[in-house]
């Protein structure tokens, strides 16, 4: 019988983690598409505004600034535009950490192979190394939708991004992803 109870305690949190995780795949799986309000930390800079991310790999957010900041990405390609720069700046997705944000599959996948990092009262965080790219992933302990994510962007910054209002699976005009669209 005392083999029995060391057997239900030792195994019993490995089980509802196990479940935990499946819930949180269940409804990423679930998810065509999401909008959200966002407030981005890179250093000391913060800045906020609102995306809509459509899988696979396409992003549109806008910047609550003077300057207008765009950012989005037709699945392949990565364009940042604003009033502050006299021309835009494009990267090809493969070479972001928005790639791997953006990939659901991916996700999905590495979920299965991952640990959780970090737990508190209301998100796990799961860490995922791809290609020397960290990314630390937060997702909601009660609704299980992605809450935002840590990586380092192109010139090595900490970028911390933090998710809230969020909507899934609505109507989208797949047009807000064409880059020409946003190209000076």
């Amino acid at each position: 019988m005392k083999y029995i109870i060391f057997i239900f305690i030792f195994f019993y949190p490995l089980n509802i983690f196990a479940s935990t995780k499946q819930l949180i795949k269940n409804k990423l799986e679930e998810t065509d598409n999401i909008s959200f309000k966002f407030v981005q930390k890179i250093g000391k800079k913060t800045e906020q505004g609102e995306c809509i991310i459509s899988y696979p790999k396409k992003i549109f957010c806008k910047y609550d600034d003077i300057y207008n900041k765009i950012l989005v990405s037709n699945g392949k390609s990565l364009v940042i535009n604003s009033k502050k720069i006299k021309n835009y700046l494009r990267y090809q997705l493969k070479d972001t950490p928005l790639n791997l944000i953006l990939d659901k599959k991916f996700l999905l996948d590495k979920l299965d192979k991952v640990k959780i990092v970090q737990e508190n009262d209301e998100t796990l965080s799961f860490e995922i190394i791809h290609n020397n790219n960290l990314l630390n992933i937060f997702f909601d302990k009660i609704s299980y939708e992605i809450k935002g994510w840590t990586t380092t962007d192109i010139y090595l910054n900490r970028v911390e991004t933090k998710l809230t209002d969020m909507k899934t699976n609505m109507m989208i005009d797949q047009k807000v992803f064409k880059i020409q669209n946003y190209i000076n």
